[in-house]
């Protein structure tokens, strides 16, 4: 492990314009379960599949139990942010770092400190009346049953359901990101959810990264690989 951080951080040393896409594998050690591990929420045993809970037909059609999953397993307001998250925004703080692309809805990066993040899922954090367009925090949606506007209209938390589009802005702006990087790192993701795994593609740097606990399927994309947790091994970098 320590001849793989070595190199990692010959790595970071040569490159000013990293960027940073990351998944569910980055908040684990922030105590949020990730998805499709052993442990994970598309493992658990529901009345309805997960992926379809989170969906915006079941959003729309079963609201309430929309949020009751939604309280329990994706809204997590005791979690803070771990050595990965402020490690990244010490390396865009030096310099370094150009972006963060997360997958996650947490909302850990900017609390860490980071600057230019974009969140292709959305979220938590954010939150809008569907019928008037008025935002809310996170203590008015997450305090039990179906929220609701002061008009009325049912309040939606701005992440992006499967059934949904990626916010256009956000997905130009990580592609953007992605093309004018000198080296990407990658890391807890299983790239397997797409559009967003597919980012990998446009980058044109010199060198392409994987921090995983897991191997993935497009392990053979990378010209190095480094399998542990990600926070482990983040805080052994230096800026």
């Amino acid at each position: 492990m320590n001849s793989d951080i070595e190199k990692l951080q010959q790595m970071i040393d040569k490159s000013s314009k990293i960027v940073f896409f990351g998944g569910a594998g980055v908040s684990t050690e922030s105590g949020i379960p990730d998805f499709r591990s052993a442990d994970g929420i598309y493992m658990m045993d529901y009345k309805y599949p997960p992926e379809r809970i989170i969906s915006h037909s079941f959003f729309l059609e079963h609201t309430k139990e929309f949020y009751e999953f939604y309280s329990k397993h994706l809204y997590a307001p005791q979690a803070k942010p771990n050595a990965a998250h402020y490690k990244l925004a010490e390396l865009e703080k030096a310099g370094k770092l150009s972006a963060v692309i997360t997958q996650n809805i947490d909302g850990l990066h900017t609390a860490a400190g980071s600057k230019r993040v974009y969140e292709l899922h959305g979220s938590t954090l954010r939150n809008f009346c569907m019928k008037c367009g008025k935002s809310y925090d996170v203590d008015h949606v997450c305090n039990g049953g179906v929220p609701l506007c002061s008009c009325g209209g049912i309040i939606k938390p701005d992440v992006v359901l499967y059934e949904e589009a990626l916010d256009e802005e956000t997905v130009n702006g990580a592609l953007n990101a992605t093309e004018n990087a000198d080296m990407l790192i990658v890391a807890g993701t299983s790239l397997t959810v797409y559009p967003a795994a597919g980012f990998i593609r446009y980058f044109k740097g010199r060198n392409i990264v994987l921090i995983n606990r897991d191997a993935t399927a497009m392990d053979e994309k990378f010209g190095f690989i480094i399998h542990g947790k990600v926070g482990e091994i983040l805080s052994r970098i230096k800026p």
